[in-house]
């Protein structure tokens, strides 16, 4: 099936062809017509997914004749956990809305930032994606208004609920109006994400993509490499130039071994930044970016700040130090693989980390390839 046969509009349509998506994923094949049609949806699908683009596109569809008549009065919101995701999201509606003809505001808000300059760039916002801690400061400061909120989204509400937004929520919910819709998306269907449901929606859809139902799994090939703990280093920069990587994202355990890592990848002439919790925003902010354009190959992350990266055609994804659980690993591999282009992810394993790596597959019923390196000559890497 194609996005023009599932009720989307034809500048929609001409927006989704002019980023090169090509066909719909599960998930936005089965919610997209009951966005469109007003109804409540519970979505549960997998990282990877597209479920941003499967709420993102038909709300953008009906804001262009459902615009905020009134200044600071927001029209859509959408809550997410954390600061990156709230800019990744924001990204997805403004990439589209991009080749939409009539215009359209998004803007992401979140903490961690000064507040006054988010405050002045609420002006005439159609769609607000909102950390639920700053959203509420705006409200408090009279900044922004929810009376007349008719789209409420809740993204990746499992994690919301874990980070202990349950009381921001309640009084958020609280300044809504009844009258709306409601779409919840989230990875998983635990107790505290069925008790929102149960509360939230009214006579829903629910749309749920189980993993082996997902695509994306598909495009990503793995590798593993025995490697010993003191040819790590030399062996990933072996790795980033044997294969060319261009752009390739690089998960560590620790932000101080992140740091290390990209001192070192710099000082071996492989142009590298880090991403994590111990950085400012606006330093995180500026090392996405980089990596996003292109400027910077590597991107060295922890896996709490690696939460929202979404690039679309991502190449390579590297897991220097094993992720602690198995839903960590998928989370990671799930970085590449994406709209419909192929991925590489690769993953170090020391001795002392075989056992581990061996318990990961198991968890995830996988079989990785692995290759021994003690053969490869690593000089001068």
């Amino acid at each position: 099936m194609s996005f023009s046969s599932l009720g989307l509009s034809v500048s929609v349509v001409k927006a989704v062809e002019a980023l090169q998506y090509t066909a719909p994923t599960p998930i936005q094949l089965a919610a997209i017509p009951e966005v469109l049609k007003g109804k409540d949806v519970l979505g549960i699908a997998q990282t990877g997914s597209g479920k941003t683009a499967a709420y993102a596109l038909p709300i953008l569809d009906k804001t262009q004749t459902n615009r905020a008549f009134r200044n600071r009065y927001v029209k859509t919101l959408v809550l997410v956990p954390t600061r990156e995701l709230a800019l990744q999201v924001s990204e997805v509606f403004l990439s589209f809305s991009a080749h939409i003809p009539i215009k359209m505001k998004t803007l992401a808000v979140y903490g961690g930032v000064s507040i006054n300059p988010q405050m002045m760039k609420l002006q005439g916002t159609d769609i607000l994606v909102a950390t639920p801690g700053r959203l509420l400061d705006l409200v408090e400061s009279k900044a922004v208004h929810l009376s007349e909120v008719d789209t409420l989204v809740l993204d990746e509400a499992d994690k919301m609920l874990n980070m202990g937004f349950e009381e921001e929520m309640r009084q958020i919910l609280s300044l809504l109006p009844k009258q709306r819709q409601n779409l919840l998306f989230s990875a998983t269907l635990d107790q505290k994400v069925k008790a929102i449901h149960d509360s939230l929606l009214r006579d829903p859809v629910t749309v749920e993509v189980k993993p082996e139902d997902a695509t994306v799994s598909d495009l990503i090939s793995e590798q593993a490499y025995l490697v010993d703990t003191e040819r790590k280093g030399p062996f990933l920069r072996y790795l980033i130039k044997q294969k060319n990587m261009q752009q390739v994202l690089v998960f560590v355990s620790a932000t101080k071994r992140a740091d290390h890592l990209v001192t070192k990848l710099n000082n071996n002439g492989i142009k590298a930044v880090a991403l994590h919790s111990g950085k400012s925003q606006g330093a995180r902010t500026e090392a996405l970016a980089s990596f996003r354009k292109g400027k910077t190959p590597v991107l060295v992350a922890t896996d709490l700040a690696a939460r929202g990266i979404d690039i679309q055609f991502l190449p390579f994804v590297i897991n220097y130090d094993l992720p602690r659980s198995s839903k960590d690993y998928i989370h990671r591999i799930g970085r590449t693989g994406r709209a419909e282009s192929a991925g590489e992810a690769l993953t170090l394993v020391t001795p002392e980390d075989a056992h581990h790596f061996k318990i990961i597959q198991k968890q995830t019923k996988r079989v990785i390839p692995t290759q021994e390196t003690s053969e490869i000559d690593l000089k001068g890497f």
